[in-house]
């Protein structure tokens, strides 16, 4: 997508987009057009002005004839091993409630002790690495049988992917939008597409419900694409009932951040085979 899908994508009007970036409306116009060469500067300025993602940047400077701004770290390579076990530390200390690490296509990247809770019962290709969190809950062979509100949960799930595919213009996304909506196998509760907090309502006597989980970003100064596109996934600490010893806290849903180049698959805290 290039700068004027963005603009398009972020509905604005070139008089707005100008303004907002400290340019004339006119040579913004010459630069979505071709007729004006951007330098570096602008490209990064306008970037920054419609919250264009870093990978999306980088794909806007090659266009322009620029070496890419921001790197890709190997997030298994020794430059990043100590924000993966930073990473591990906060999804432990989530304990005994389920919290993952996802990347920017809902794949899983590690996860806690608490998840296998909500995956018992699943069929097991559904659990083989690469795992998709998001077809993983809604299958009708994963999750899905468990969640008693399946209309209203798949009606919410839904509604974020359809929300990060237009911020982030990723086509994956919008793919990966269809073929969740194509699993529609059944479910109770009225669909609800505001994008609040639904709750996750688990058929198992001693777990009544829980909230929807929690997103939160890398905190991490965004200037490594890996990075920018991981997210942990958590039930919300304080917002629900201690869970009794036999059962912790079953819960979960799961958002966008990143596909790692590293194909080797290794233990995550959980035992469930993860890959990054």
């Amino acid at each position: 997508m290039l700068l004027r899908g963005w603009r398009g994508n972020r509905r604005l009007s070139q008089l707005q987009l100008a303004g907002r970036a400290g340019v004339s409306a006119r040579h913004l116009s010459f630069v979505e057009t071709g007729r004006a060469r951007p330098t570096r500067e602008m490209i990064l300025r306008l970037a920054e002005e419609l919250a264009v993602p870093l990978r999306a940047r980088n794909a806007l400077l090659l266009a322009g004839g620029f070496a890419p701004a921001y790197p890709e770290g190997d997030l298994r390579g020794p430059g990043l091993a100590a924000v993966l076990a930073s990473l591990r530390a906060v999804l432990a200390g989530h304990e005994p409630y389920p919290a993952v690490l996802i990347d920017r296509h809902w794949t899983l990247v590690d996860a806690n002790a608490g998840v296998p809770l909500l995956t018992a019962g699943a069929a097991p290709e559904l659990l083989e690495p690469p795992v998709n969190v998001l077809r993983l809950s809604l299958h009708p062979d994963g999750m899905a049988p468990r969640i008693r509100n399946l209309g209203e949960w798949r009606a919410h799930i839904l509604h974020r992917l359809d929300r990060q595919a237009l911020a982030t213009g990723d086509p994956v996304l919008r793919s990966l939008h269809d073929v969740a909506a194509a699993l529609a196998h059944g479910g109770s509760g009225r669909g609800r597409t505001d994008g609040l907090v639904v709750p996750l309502r688990l058929r198992q006597s001693t777990a009544a419900s829980c909230p929807s989980s929690a997103s939160r970003r890398c905190s991490a100064p965004p200037l490594d694409v890996t990075l920018d596109e991981l997210a942990v996934e958590s039930v919300p600490a304080g917002r629900t009932r201690p869970p009794p010893t036999s059962m912790r806290a079953p819960c979960d849903e799961t958002r966008p951040a990143r596909r790692v180049q590293d194909r080797r698959h290794h233990k995550s805290l959980s035992g469930i085979q993860t890959r990054y």
